[in-house]
């Protein structure tokens, strides 16, 4: 093995012809693996120091050179998905990985042939699956790893990783967590995915926890619930939480409600495909330091969130995002708005039954000042231009891919507020944005025009 190494360039400039290689920049070295390792002579600390100034992108090639190497490479790695269970209940992964602080174990909590060659993927995971595998269109009981089998691995990892900041595991039960609660005091991040109520009885022990993740029933993967009872036993468990996130979750207004009254640091609140029943709109204003409501891929928003008197409102609520819901019921998008009111940033992404009467709504709101739409193919220039005339605080506005929306009928109006803006991103009509880039190229017409048989 030869490695060549370039010199640096002499001041005086080279009399070879500019066609041949200066052989003179280059010099060859042999490799002789016989010879010392002279790294040996520095410590651990000092050669781990070394390697940690490294690029990140070289730390698994350095892993390579030698089982001292590896070792210290491991050392320097805090964060781990793991896809194989065994790895943690054989104790390699506390060998190989000394110091994690943040671990994540839903992929292996899914016992899933490795050969197939079938792979669902859901918004928030992709797995390989089996026929046999799946029951009633979720996965079998089979398909998990049993209970008591995750509790196991996650005693084993509250002895070896007391320092751990973020974990995320499937099908964990109260004893696991309890454990973690335990011995893991500086654990502020939890993802749990397919827990039912009780188990979060066990995370009530971890008072440092601030950001935590349920996922409860997720078509094709997850038949689990999570309802009142669990939000409540969270609420009362967790009150320094600063962002949750509920995704595939049941509960009403009484959960809701716990929530806000008992996590009173509660900044951010994210709702995915949520299965909330009618009313839990109210409970938001109970939230008095929210500041960040999501909601995405929701059927529905509220389904009968009552009459406007009774709703109340979210007063220190600065951001409203909404992707991929259903927007068509206006009884429910007003009492959002209505709870909303204060709101200063309103982001809708591909939300489906935007309709201009929908979007008048939003003119309850009358202190925006970010309004981003994307997707949004049914909303028009006129229905937009009613709503953004009347917000007198409105400085950035962000329109792109909603089609009905043409460049052709923006009113003098609607050009001067865009004047005034301080930021515009204006792509509406995604089809009239192609055609222009497309002009004078031939594209895009039909084959027999522009497909032509060259004469000779």
């Amino acid at each position: 093995m030869q490695l060549h190494f370039h010199r640096p360039l002499s001041s005086t400039r080279s009399t070879s012809p500019p066609s041949e290689p200066d052989l003179t920049s280059f010099q060859s070295f042999s490799f002789n693996p016989s010879a010392p390792d002279y790294t040996s002579l520095l410590s651990d600390e000092l050669l781990l120091n070394i390697l940690s100034k490294l690029p990140i992108s070289q730390h698994v090639s350095n892993s390579l050179v030698c089982k001292r190497w590896l070792h210290l490479h491991g050392r320097l790695v805090y964060s781990l998905k793991v896809a194989d269970w065994s790895f943690v209940t054989s104790g390699r992964v506390f060998t190989r990985f000394p110091n994690l602080t943040d671990l994540d174990l839903v992929r292996s909590c899914i016992q899933m042939p490795k050969s197939s060659g079938i792979i669902v993927t859901h918004k928030t995971m992709s797995v390989h699956v089996d026929t046999h595998f799946i029951l009633e269109g979720f996965l079998e009981e089979t398909a998990l790893l049993p209970s008591n089998a995750v509790d196991q691995g996650l005693r084993m990892i509250a002895g070896k990783y007391p320092n751990l900041q973020r974990l995320a595991a499937t099908g964990a039960s109260e004893e696991g967590l309890l454990r973690i609660a335990e011995e893991c005091p500086t654990l502020q991040e939890l993802e749990l995915h397919c827990c039912g109520d009780l188990a979060l009885r066990g995370i009530a022990g971890i008072k440092n926890l601030q950001v935590v993740k349920l996922m409860g029933f997720i078509g094709v993967f997850y038949n689990s619930t999570i309802s009142d009872i669990g939000l409540t036993l969270l609420a009362q468990g967790c009150r320094r939480l600063v962002k949750l996130e509920l995704c595939g979750c049941e509960g009403s207004y009484d959960g809701i409600k716990a929530i806000g009254q008992c996590c009173q640091m509660l900044e951010e609140l994210t709702l995915s495909e949520h299965r909330m029943d009618g009313g839990w709109l109210a409970g938001l204003s109970f939230c008095g330091n929210l500041k960040t409501l999501r909601l995405r891929s929701c059927k529905s928003i509220d389904k009968s969130p009552g009459a406007d008197e009774h709703l109340g409102s979210c007063l220190t609520l600065e951001e409203l995002h909404l992707q991929g819901c259903q927007v068509r019921d206006k009884q429910s998008v007003k009492a959002l708005f209505l709870v909303c009111e204060n709101v200063r940033d309103i982001v809708l992404h591909d939300c489906w039954g935007l309709e201009d009467d929908v979007f008048s709504l939003a003119s309850i709101c009358r202190r925006v000042k970010l309004l981003s739409l994307e997707g949004c193919s049914l909303l028009t220039i006129k229905g937009l231009e009613l709503v953004v005339l009347s917000w007198k605080e409105l400085q950035r506005l962000r329109v792109m891919s909603c089609n009905n929306i043409k460049d052709t009928e923006v009113t003098p109006e609607l050009a001067t507020l865009f004047s005034v803006l301080k930021e515009l991103i204006w792509r509406p009509d995604s089809r009239s944005l192609l055609s222009s880039n497309l002009a004078g190229t031939g594209m895009g017409r039909k084959g027999d025009k522009f497909f032509k048989r060259s004469k000779d």
